[in-house]
C-alpha cells in the first residue's frame, strides 16, 4: 500500500520534468548560405525502361560545402512526356563553413508537364559532429553545359 501512495507523486515528478524540459527556449541560430559545383554519378539499379527506377548516387561538393555524399534515389516515369517524379536520401559528410560532420537530405522533385518542382530540406537532428543542430534547405541548379550547382540555405546553433 506504501508503493501505490507515492506513484502519482513519482509520476507528477517526471511529468513536471518533461513539461520543464520541453519549455526550455531554443538556441539561437545563426543563418547562412553556401554555394558551388558539385558533381554527380548516378548508378541504375534498375532495367532500362522501367516504369519505377532506381539509382545509387555518389556526389562531391565543391565550395562553400566541401562534401562527399552517398544516396539512394526512385524515379517514377508516367506515359506523358514531361511528367515524372523522385525521392531521394543522400548523407553528406565533410565541412561546412569551417565545421566538420555529416547530415541527411531529403528529395521530392515533381515534373508536371515541364513544370518542376523540387524541394530538398535536411533532415531533422540528423547533423553530427559541430554540425548538429543543422536545418535548412538546398536548390539545384543545372547548366545549359549539364554543370551542377547547389545553393543551401542553413542555420546552426549560434554558440557552435
Amino acid at each position: 500500500m506504501k508503493n501505490s501512495l507515492h506513484r502519482p507523486t513519482i509520476a507528477a515528478t517526471l511529468l513536471s520534468s518533461v513539461v520543464a524540459i520541453a519549455a526550455e527556449p531554443a538556441a539561437p541560430l545563426k543563418t547562412s548560405k553556401a554555394t558551388g559545383p558539385y558533381d554527380v554519378k548516378m548508378h541504375p539499379e534498375s532495367a532500362a525502361g522501367a516504369p519505377i527506377g532506381r539509382f545509387n548516387l555518389d556526389k562531391k561538393y565543391h565550395g562553400d560545402l566541401e562534401a562527399t555524399a552517398q544516396g539512394e534515389m526512385l524515379t517514377g516515369m508516367t506515359g506523358t512526356k514531361g511528367s515524372a517524379g523522385y525521392v531521394a536520401l543522400e548523407k553528406v559528410t565533410g565541412t561546412l563553413a569551417g565545421r566538420t560532420g555529416s547530415f541527411m537530405l531529403q528529395h521530392s522533385g515533381m515534373m508536371h508537364r515541364g513544370s518542376p518542382s523540387l524541394v530538398i530540406t535536411v533532415i531533422p537532428d540528423s547533423g553530427t559532429g559541430e554540425l548538429t543542430g543543422l536545418t535548412g534547405r538546398m536548390t539545384i541548379q543545372i547548366a545549359a553545359d549539364g554543370a551542377h550547382y547547389y545553393t543551401f540555405d542553413y542555420a546552426l546553433p549560434a554558440g557552435l
